[in-house]
Parts: C-alpha cells; sequence; structure tokens
C-alpha cells in the first residue's frame, strides 16, 4: 500500500489500484516480481471475498535499454466462475484442494507475454488459491496456497492470490500533519512520543507474484556478473488498465470494449502518493515512465523536504536552508545512481528520466539483509530494486530530510534528525514474511482477525 488510495480516480476503483511493487534477485539467477492489488482488505471480508477483477488487465513491465518503455511485457488477465448458482456461500463446506465441489466462487487466469518478437500466451487456466476463510472453511491453507504456485514450461514461475500485507507504515499518523509519533513531541502541535502504530498489520491484498530467469530480461539475453556493466541493470514497474468502455446490462454480465486505457502504475514506493501533486496525480497514473520528466520538477524540489522544516520547528535547520534542486533525489528516483556515488554500486539506467524500480541484477541477494538497503550499506536493498523487508518508508523519509544530499554536494551537513526520522512501524513490526516464493506471508485468516 506505499501507492494506496494515492489518486482520487485510482481510489474509487481498487481492484484497480496498484499498491506495490518489488522486483529482486533471488537464487538460481531468477528476478521476482510481485505486484499488489486492492488496499487494506479486510480479512473477514465475506460471502463475497476479495478478488481480481476479470475486466482489468493486469501487467508487470520491464525496461531494459532505459527508454523508459517496456521490452519485455508480462499481462494477466482473470476469470471468475461459480459452481453452484443456488446458494449464497462462497464455500459449502471444507476447501482441501483447487479442485474441491465445495468452492463455489473461483478464479483462474492466463498470462501473456510481449516482446519486440511479438506476443505469446504462456498459460491459461491457472487457479488461483480461495481466500483464507478460517480453520474450517480453509484448514490448511498454506498447502492451498502452495498447489497454486506453477513452474511455467517457458521458464517462469508464478503465483496470484491473496497474501498478507506486505507494506508497513502508520498512516494514521503520518497522515495528521506528518506526525511522526517517535518524534511527535517535536511537532508543531506536539504530544508525548509514542511507538509506531501499523496500520496495516491485519490487512491482506492480492498479489501477482512472477519469477522469471534473469536471461529473459537483460538486453542481451545475459546472466550479468559485473555490477558495473551497463546490461546489469533493469527498470520495473506494474500497472493496470481498463478498456475504454463498459455496457452495463442489469442482469448479465458487463461487455467492455476499446483499447486498453491504463489507469493506475507503480514503480518506486510512494512517488505518486507523496511526490505528485493531486491535481496531477490522475494523469500521472494514465502516463508511462517515458514521460516522467514532466514530473521531475516535483522530484527536484519535493513538497515534503519544505514541510518538515515547518512541522518539526528547529529540527531540521539545514534542510531548510537546501534550497537547491535535489539531485540526489533526481538520480535515486528518476536516471538511477550512477558509478562513483555509492561504492562498488550503481543502478543507472541513462538520462532519460523515469519512474521505475531499477534493479542491479549481478548484485547478488544479501546473506543478512538490511531494512535500510542501500543506506545500511545493504546494496541488495532498494532503491536497488526492492524486497519485501525493505522499510521504504524511512528510507524515503531520510532522504528527503537531506540525508543522501552529501552524495551530490559534500559540503551539505545533514540535520542530525535526518539519520533518525522514521515512523517507528518497523520496531514493533509483526509480519509472516516468507524465505521462499512468493514471498509475503499468508493472508490472514476471517475467523483469526476481527
Amino acid at each position: 500500500m506505499s501507492s494506496h488510495r494515492e489518486a482520487p480516480l485510482i481510489s474509487k476503483d481498487p481492484a484497480a489500484d496498484n499498491t506495490d511493487t518489488y522486483a529482486f534477485v533471488t537464487p538460481g539467477d531468477t528476478v521476482t516480481i510481485l505486484t499488489n492489488y486492492l488496499p487494506g482488505e479486510l480479512p473477514a471480508g465475506g460471502p463475497n471475498f476479495y478478488e481480481f477483477d476479470d475486466e482489468v488487465r493486469y501487467s508487470i513491465y520491464v525496461d531494459n535499454n532505459g527508454d523508459g518503455q517496456p521490452d519485455v511485457t508480462y499481462h494477466f488477465r482473470f476469470s471468475t466462475a461459480i459452481t453452484n448458482p443456488h446458494t449464497f456461500l462462497y464455500n459449502t463446506g471444507p476447501i482441501d484442494s483447487l479442485t474441491s465441489a465445495n468452492w463455489n466462487r473461483r478464479q483462474r487466469y492466463r498470462i501473456e507475454k510481449v516482446t519486440a518478437g511479438g506476443s505469446t500466451v504462456l498459460a491459461h487456466d491457472v487457479p488461483t488459491p480461495p481466500a483464507n476463510i478460517g480453520p474450517r472453511s480453509t484448514p490448511s491453507y498454506p498447502n492451498l496456497a502452495s498447489a497454486a504456485i506453477r513452474t511455467l514450461s517457458s521458464g517462469e514461475k508464478v503465483f496470484a492470490g491473496q497474501r498478507e500485507e506486505g507494506f508497513f507504515v502508520d498512516l494514521g499518523s503520518v497522515f495528521d500533519l506528518g506526525t511522526l509519533r517517535p518524534f511527535q513531541n517535536l511537532h508543531l502541535l506536539p504530544t508525548a512520543a509514542q511507538p509506531g502504530v501499523d496500520a496495516l498489520a491485519d490487512a491482506n491484498v492480492q498479489t501477482i507474484a512472477l519469477q522469471v530467469p534473469i536471461s529473459h530480461l537483460t538486453a542481451d539475453g545475459s546472466v550479468p556478473t559485473d555490477p558495473s556493466g551497463t546490461n546489469a541493470v533493469i527498470g520495473v514497474w506494474g500497472a493496470a488498465s481498463r478498456q475504454r468502455a463498459t455496457v452495463r446490462d442489469p442482469g448479465h454480465a458487463n461487455q467492455t470494449v476499446g483499447p486498453w486505457t491504463q489507469i493506475s502504475r507503480l514503480g518506486n514506493p510512494l512517488f505518486n502518493e507523496v511526490i505528485v501533486p493531486m491535481s496531477r496525480k490522475d494523469a500521472w497514473n494514465g502516463s508511462t515512465p517515458a514521460g516522467d520528466s514532466a514530473f521531475a520538477g516535483f522530484v527536484a524540489q519535493p513538497e515534503l523536504a519544505k514541510l518538515l522544516p515547518v512541522l518539526y520547528p528547529g529540527v531540521f535547520p539545514n534542510l531548510a536552508g537546501l534550497t537547491a534542486d535535489r539531485a540526489d533525489l533526481l538520480a535515486i528516483l528518476l536516471t538511477g545512481i550512477p558509478a562513483g556515488i555509492v561504492p562498488g554500486f550503481q543502478n543507472f539506467t541513462g538520462t532519460t528520466q523515469a519512474d521505475m524500480l531499477r534493479l542491479n541484477v549481478a548484485v547478488p541477494p544479501a546473506s543478512s539483509p538490511d531494512r535500510l538497503g542501500i543506506l545500511g550499506g545493504d546494496l541488495a536493498g532498494f532503491p536497488n530494486g526492492r524486497r519485501v523487508t525493505d522499510d521504504v518508508t524511512t528510507i524515503e523519509l531520510r532522504a528527503v530530510a537531506g540525508l543522501t544530499y552529501p552524495l551530490v554536494d559534500p559540503s551539505y551537513t545533514p540535520d542530525a534528525a535526518a539519520g533518525g526520522v522514521e515512523d517507528g512501524t518497523f520496531a514493533t513490526l509483526d509480519r509472516n514474511f516468507l524465505t521462499t516464493f512468493p514471498y509475503l506471508g499468508h493472508p490472514h485468516s476471517g475467523y483469526l482477525v476481527p
């Protein structure tokens, strides 16, 4: 939910709302890409439990030449079937397999891959698991989820279905005039400091997970081993599209016609949510990364960097005096980090400004991941792609607060608070991340979470 309800139009269309995108190198010379949709799912959301929308085309895009345009695309389309038209129930008994006769409403999907060479349907009728209803209805949920993981003949591994929400943030606090509970004693309207409250701790989400051989994604079909090589960096983003027109006929299925129109996208977490002004958010969702130079001014002069010294008087004096364009943020978010700035690392894709998760596929997975990614000395973490455990809210808060500006101007001294600012949710984080594909934990049960 790093992009939850971030724009006026998509907030009214949650099934198409791309809330998070992850991309990280995984064992076996693969890249795992996760795209999440439908924010804030209540686990006990029956009898019509959350699901993908049959009328939405969900997409994963990969740019391997730095122009902000997709070179490898995966499209996912879902279809829903009711197996028992005589009951209002989602299930009429325990669901013990993906073919259980007790499961009344189920989804399947097809995967289409598009490259310069054309379009290929990689798979069709791939099943999703059911929602995690409770111990009687879904008594062995991990087994149901595992049964929905498929390895395709083309080499990709796929999963689509409900997962535990992976993003963690104190939503209730940060939208209350930028309050960060651990530092709210320093706020313009101070109260006693408190630990962060993870607003999403009990939420679920719909996840599309794709694990792809690295050689399928690089421009030359290689598996790069030199992090300094230009062929080692790819850009990744997710998106959702609807057809231009929908005809609604009461009592019958909707009819959708016309060209596909993108209505949601997500590369770097919090980009549209925090960087782009509300008046431009819908336009951003409908555009492609190749046109993101139109939004570069908001990165160069981020509103949040101006608000922090106002909301926390006297805490960020150096940030208040920093009036130059933020070359550090422009690099991190729009071009990638050039070689020579972070020792032994680069994820530069060229001069085209484009919001993408840039991933250097020659950097192996970390044996001991640091939640602060590159800020914590872990070159396999955000903003080198994004793993499910990366504390992207804290990383981006500290970057906006000026912690990364010395990378482009060594004469600048960050405020002391810039190295400690955070929303405080990681300290009490309660997530059940998996160590294997699809990495996000099994969804919360409706019976166990009120």
